[in-house]
């Protein structure tokens, strides 16, 4: 049995009443009260049959044998199996909450692996993954329950971040199944991103699932998930053209220093970026390309710094040091910072040493959480802007790209249905196997037989020829109905029809008979046929 990473608060009917409508409305199948007895949680499958029925008509607690009460037991399992194994997708991005929230949740990549542990360890996530950039967080699971796995994703939040149940379900959001898929399509097309048709979230869903790989908490489910979000995210990019011209975080950042700066060119600047990872080399690219010519790098590591100076032989890259910060912003008129530290790397008292400018500093800080601390904003002397003030740099060619997501739609709405034709093969996989072990008893059972006729004048290559001889018979005359069964022949079946095999196939080898044993049946069926 799973240790949480800590037991979540029990969901109480006062509590229940202040969550969010529809959404977080999740304690309908919570234990169900019937008269003065209860239905035992639906997790553990287990149902009382004995009922104690304060009622005037039997007298007080008398206890009695209640068919009604089996029969809502079984309705209540029912509803449950059909929310087991859902896929949920619960977070929040710049569309529903501000960076101020977003960096209290933001999960490093080292911290990935834990993350995912932690999240699995709870009772009802049996997969889990996270997708943590800039603009977003969001949590995969694969869950046996959706709505109790949607308190365990809440609580593991609120622990992270501090905040409180109700705070973050003010943020969240929570999609169930073919939403959710549909979802994690969309921002791998660059559908949800804060500059519509962005190439970057696609690599950084890409490197979600080479992550994953290493993790067995990323499953089967979720692997398939990420797999086809992929595939959707490449076929929207090359038919559509989305993202052809496009702006990125780095880019539109440029553009908004460039509108906001008090200098007439960017290429008369000093620039200086703190960070030296792949949204700094996309700021040098575009600074780059507006004239700039020399940029002042702090970063920890010099070899990062060598590296993107290799890329870019035009651009004189100067390396500083961590320590060396408050001589850089000194001396630069446009600071842009993007690293992943948990801290602001820059604070009041970075800023108040230094002599006074004759024009003000702009601050471009694109990092999540944020490394210029919100106080810095206070000063008279600087302008700070964050990641959500790109909004209105990205706001100008989003009509264009509009038109091209109403094509991109269509595209993944396709890769859903292949999906979802994927989910539908699991349910058959269990006759799958039972028509496998049918076949292979029967085989067994003949073999022996003619085994037996022969005796001993067969050679044991003689009997590994015809064994394999009645192998390749067996897997030839299947490979037609397994084909079906799964539903990936040359043209993809629909669910109903993958299960209307399915049923046939049991029906006809008669495969969810428990009157007769498997041997049985073999030897009544090879009997007729002699």
């Amino acid at each position: 049995m799973k240790t949480a990473f800590q037991p979540i608060r029990p969901v109480t009917q006062a509590s229940s009443a202040k969550a969010t409508p529809d959404l977080f409305a999740m304690t309908a199948d919570l234990p169900v009260q019937v008269g003065s007895a209860s239905t035992e949680s639906l997790d553990n499958h287990q149902t009382r049959e004995l009922v104690t029925l304060d009622t005037t008509e039997f007298g007080p607690r008398t206890e009695v044998m209640i068919g009604d009460v089996k029969e809502r037991s079984r309705m209540l399992e029912e509803r449950y199996a059909d929310r087991k194994r859902s896929i949920l997708v619960i977070g929040l991005s710049v569309h529903s909450c501000p960076v101020e929230v977003r960096e209290k949740l933001a999960v490093p990549e080292a911290e990935w692996t834990q993350a995912i542990d932690e999240l699995s360890s709870y009772p009802h996530i049996e997969e889990a993954s996270i997708l943590s950039t800039c603009n977003r967080l969001e949590v995969y699971v694969s869950a046996l329950s959706w709505h109790m796995a949607t308190l365990e994703i809440i609580d593991w939040m609120s622990q992270k971040s501090g905040m409180t149940h109700a705070l973050l379900r003010k943020h969240l959001f929570v999609l169930q199944n073919e939403d959710a898929s549909m979802h994690l399509f969309r921002v791998a097309s660059g559908l949800d991103s804060l500059v519509l048709g962005e190439g970057q979230i696609l690599s950084q869903v890409k490197h979600v699932m080479k992550m994953g790989q290493a993790i067995d908490q990323f499953g089967r489910q979720l692997t398939a998930l990420f797999k086809q979000a992929i595939v959707a995210g490449k076929r929207v990019r090359t038919q559509t053209g989305i993202g052809a011209g496009s702006v990125s975080i780095s880019s539109a950042a440029v553009e908004l220093a460039e509108k906001k700066s008090n200098l007439f060119r960017l290429k008369d600047a000093n620039m200086c970026i703190v960070g030296a990872g792949k949204m700094a080399k996309l700021l040098i690219k575009h600074l780059n390309s507006k004239g700039c010519s020399s940029i002042h790098m702090v970063n920890r590591s010099e070899e990062r710094v060598k590296n993107l100076q290799k890329d870019f032989p035009d651009v004189t890259l100067t390396y500083h040091s961590l320590d060396e910060v408050a001589r850089c912003i000194e001396h630069a008129d446009i600071i842009f910072t993007c690293t992943a530290s948990k801290v602001p790397l820059i604070n009041k008292s970075t800023i108040g040493s230094l002599p006074s400018a004759d024009k003000g500093k702009l601050f471009v800080d694109i990092s999540v959480p944020r490394n210029v601390a919100p106080c810095v904003g206070q000063l008279t002397t600087v302008v700070v802007y964050n990641v959500d003030d790109l909004q209105e740099i990205v706001a100008g060619n989003k009509e264009e790209r509009s038109r091209k997501a109403f094509e991109a739609e269509n595209i993944i709405k396709e890769e859903l249905k292949n999906f979802e034709a994927w989910q539908d093969s699991l349910q058959t996989v269990p006759t799958i196997k039972k028509l496998r072990a049918y076949a292979e008893t029967i085989r067994m059972s003949e073999f022996e037989k003619c085994l037996g006729k022969v005796g001993n004048d067969l050679s044991i290559k003689d009997k590994k020829a015809i064994e394999e001889l009645s192998r390749s018979i067996v897997n030839k005359l299947l490979h037609g109905p397994m084909v079906h069964l799964r539903g990936d022949g040359p043209s993809s079946s629909c669910r109903d029809e993958i299960l209307e095999n399915m049923h046939a196939v049991e029906r006809m080898f008669d495969l969810n008979s428990e009157s007769l044993s498997m041997g049985r049946r073999v030897d009544a069926r090879t009997g007729q046929a002699r």
